[in-house]
Order: C-alpha cells, then structure tokens, then sequence
C-alpha cells in the first residue's frame, strides 16, 4: 500500500512538473557576435547638454578620433534638426496653422538650426583601442560630444524671429513663450 501511495505521488508530481514547465515561453537569443561599446555609450544623463557619439577606425590614432568626432557632429545635427521639428510641430498643431508659407518659414527654420555651428560643444569621453582586423592593427575610437541644450534654443529661437510671418504668429504661442522663459532663466 506505502508502495503504491508513493508511487502514485511521484507520477503525479512529474505530470504536474511536465504541466507546469508547458507555459513558460523560450528564450529567443540574437545569433551573433555582441559588439563592444563603452558603457557610458548612449547615454542622456546630463542636464543642459544634448550627448552625441560617433565612433572612427583607422590605421591612425588620430584619424580614428577626427572619423568619431565627425560622426558624432554628424549625429548631433540630426539630433538637432529632429528636435527642431518637434518643438515646431507642437507649435503648429497648437496654433492650428495650415498655411502653406508658415509651413514652408517652419521647413527653413528647422533646415538653418540644423546646419547652425554651435558653440560650447565639448568632447565629453572618448575612448580609443587598438584591435585587430582583417587587414592587420587598426584603432577604433568612441567618442562622446556635448552640445549645450541652451545653443539649440538661442538658434531656433533667432531663427524664428528672422522670419517675420512665422515670428508673428509664433510669438502669440505658448510654445514661444516658453522658449522665451527658458532662456531668460539662462
């Protein structure tokens, strides 16, 4: 009977184990080397700064760092021109503008902010290795830029106020007037 008994609970341990174990899902791993990157790589920690990375390889060390440094201000230009749209794009559904030359002053704003050169852009880490490669030793540079956020605003918001006709309808907005504040605040 004890033999029985404890057979019956071991059956009916492993059903409920076999039971149990059906609904976990199984884990999908990418195929694929992972690929180095710096910890602090990507990261948006800092008040008052936009971070950009670039990343440069090249049988130099110095050319390596000049490559990242390019790619990185590469970066922060469509960091800035997607910013840029955004900002403007609150400010056209709140005013409710369907004009097609404000729309077409907002398109030459965002273009002139993108392409601005900002000062106060400083080289944040950066990180330079030596790694092998197909053709032999090369250097491989990670680097992080820091545009401050205050640059981006001053030059949308002088960008604004070079177009008139946008400016006008701008000024009224609540977008415009909290631009405004935050620079006086600066």
């Amino acid at each position: 009977m004890k033999r029985a008994l404890i057979t019956i609970l071991i059956i009916t341990l492993v059903i409920i184990s076999f039971g149990c174990s059906g609904n976990k899902k199984k884990e999908v791993k990418a195929d694929g080397e992972l690929v180095y990157r710096p910890s602090w790589w990507g990261l948006q920690n800092e008040q008052g700064y936009v971070n950009t990375y670039g990343q440069g390889t090249n049988l130099s060390e110095n050319a390596s760092m000049n490559v990242a440094r390019s790619n990185a201000l590469a970066e922060a230009a469509q960091y800035v021109e997607i910013t840029v749209q955004s900002m403007l794009k609150n400010y056209l559904e709140e005013a409710g503008v369907n004009d097609p030359q404000v729309l077409a002053l907002t398109s030459n704003v965002v273009r002139a902010v993108s392409n601005a050169e900002f000062s106060g852009i400083i080289t944040g880490k950066m990180e330079t290795r030596k790694v092998k490669e197909a053709g032999g030793e090369r250097y491989k540079t990670w680097l992080q830029m820091k545009i401050p956020q205050d640059q981006i605003n001053r030059h949308l918001a002088a960008q604004i106020r070079n177009e008139e006709a946008l400016y006008n309808q701008f000024k009224a907005s609540q977008a415009f007037q909290e631009l405004d504040h935050y620079l006086e605040k600066e």
